[in-house]
């Protein structure tokens, strides 16, 4: 029997995937469960219909994201914290601190989305890299100032 897949399936292939499977394994397991369709002409079209639809989708949250990325890279981002001698800070500058500071300055992306190579402990100016989709990565310019 030839179906669709509708997730990954270890054994069979991937999402999306048009696979053939024994007739019992497709009726009795894959179909019931939701992980395949059977192949048919509706179906194919439903799936094509589906893919059209996601590949808009990713295309508008690219652009935006590119949008997003330009805005970034022409800001420059001041964090003031407490710091001791010799420049170092009491404790470190955290993804959820840029984050915070990022929305004081009106501008909301997801803390999950900031990565820091090494823990921030001292004052300076550091590049943050800000991945925002798959595709897009921009650098944030930030300063770590006293208090």
């Amino acid at each position: 029997m030839e179906i669709i897949l509708l997730q990954d399936i270890k054994a069979l292939g991937k999402e999306g995937d048009t696979v053939k499977a024994k007739d019992g394994y497709a009726r009795n397991y894959l179909i019931p469960r939701k992980l395949a369709m059977a192949c048919t002409a509706g179906t194919v079209r439903i799936l094509e219909a589906k893919r059209k639809r996601a590949s808009k989708e990713r295309e508008k949250e690219k652009h935006a994201a590119q949008g997003l990325s330009e805005k970034l890279s022409k800001i420059s981002l001041t964090i003031p914290v407490e710091s001791g001698m010799e420049d170092k800070l009491f404790g470190t500058v955290t993804p959820e601190t840029i984050f915070h500071a990022l929305q004081q300055e009106d501008i909301h992306v997801d803390k999950k989305t900031i990565f820091i190579k090494e823990p921030i402990r001292k004052l300076g100016i550091y590049n943050i890299e800000v991945r925002l989709h798959p595709e897009v990565k921009t650098s944030l310019r930030m300063w770590i100032v006293k208090k």
